[in-house]
């Protein structure tokens, strides 16, 4: 959409906000029922690829894949043309929310290795068909709002002064926000891997991501008033969302456990078959595969699978994250608490190890 860079800190941000939540009202329906919905995550990762390679915003790479998500809903449509259809939607949406500077070029996507090894080439011809299709299929009409075009309002106001951590004041203002910033990324790129969370209005899921920032962070209170009143959500409205997200954010981290003890214990067989005794400090360096203790000590969790292009270069490096986890360290005596996220999923918050 043309909006004003950083629209949220404007004079206008409320009039801004009011008219993305109006327009989300009249969004197309979405049924699930395409034929290859199996494929659909295959395609929402060859997207955010592209999109990373290129250093789109995350509202072009979500109403990519909003845009594909209703087009399979509506069509059958084949594994060589869902390619196609795939690109084409990355093309229109970053036409409509980036800068034409930085709209991928035809040259520049067919020279791209996934192309090659999809043995995938665009024709100018074939981009333009398939893009007149789609804008005839949405009516010519891509004002369409997704969860990332509400985040950033929502954090505007994500960590103030007040806020509390296990208890205590924080310690740093920005290195919180740096933090809170980093994993409501992770969520909103969890909810694009899932159409489920198209069941949901987007901006309910960026409210969901705040909230389920909040609550690894161990911040107090969980959803303050502020923000209920910013979004219009209480907090037993962003429940089964919020669940949906720490249940896939605990899944990520039991995977990441599991790979980082699997890859210890081959580097212990090798230095065993060479003959080198392995160092006492090696087995007591075995991370704990109880999730509470060392999940987040560096951030959301390694293990998700679209982890490679979720840290852009843009983002902060990784000692600047060790350093967020540090302004958040629990103070001694304060144990680990179960934050209840709904009467059927008890989010255990971990603390940050120093």
């Amino acid at each position: 959409m043309e909006l004003e860079d950083q629209w949220w800190k404007g004079q206008l941000a409320a009039d801004i906000y009011q008219a993305l939540r109006c327009k989300e009202l009249k969004l197309p329906s979405y049924k699930g029922q395409s034929p290859q919905l199996n494929l659909r995550r295959y395609f929402a990762d060859l997207i955010a690829i592209i999109c990373n390679r290129f250093c789109l915003c995350p509202a072009a790479r979500h109403l990519a894949v909003y845009l594909l998500d209703l087009f399979m809903d509506r069509y059958d449509v084949t594994m060589q043309q869902l390619h196609i259809v795939s690109l084409s939607c990355l093309l229109l949406a970053s036409k409509f929310e980036e800068r034409e500077d930085r709209v991928p070029k035809l040259e520049t996507l067919n020279s791209l290795g996934c192309m090659s090894s999809m043995n995938l080439v665009l024709t100018k011809q074939g981009l333009l068909h398939m893009e007149l299709l789609l804008l005839e299929t949405f009516s010519w009409n891509l004002y369409l709002p997704t969860a990332a075009h509400f985040i950033d309002y929502y954090l505007s106001v994500g960590v103030l002064d007040g806020d509390l951590h296990d208890g205590w004041p924080l310690a740093s203002l920005e290195k919180t926000k740096l933090y809170m910033a980093k994993y409501a990324d992770y969520f909103l790129e969890v909810s694009l891997q899932d159409h489920i969370f198209l069941c949901f209005a987007p901006s309910l899921v960026a409210a969901a991501c705040v909230a389920a920032s909040r609550l690894i962070l161990h911040l107090s209170p969980s959803w303050p008033a502020r923000l209920q009143r910013l979004t219009g959500y209480a907090w037993e409205n962003l429940t089964p969302c919020a669940e949906k997200l720490l249940i896939a954010h605990d899944s990520d981290v039991k995977e990441a456990n599991k790979q980082q003890c699997l890859q210890q214990q081959q580097s212990q067989a090798l230095l065993h078959s060479s003959g080198q005794p392995a160092a006492a400090s090696q087995f007591l360096q075995l991370p704990s595969m109880q999730f509470p203790q060392n999940a987040l000590q560096a951030g959301p969790a390694a293990g998700h699978r679209s982890a490679p292009y979720l840290q852009g270069p843009a983002g902060p490096q990784q000692s600047d994250t060790q350093a967020s986890a540090a302004c958040l360290d629990p103070k001694p005596g304060v144990p680990s608490r179960a934050y209840p996220v709904s009467m059927h999923y008890s989010y255990q918050a971990p603390c940050f190890d120093r």
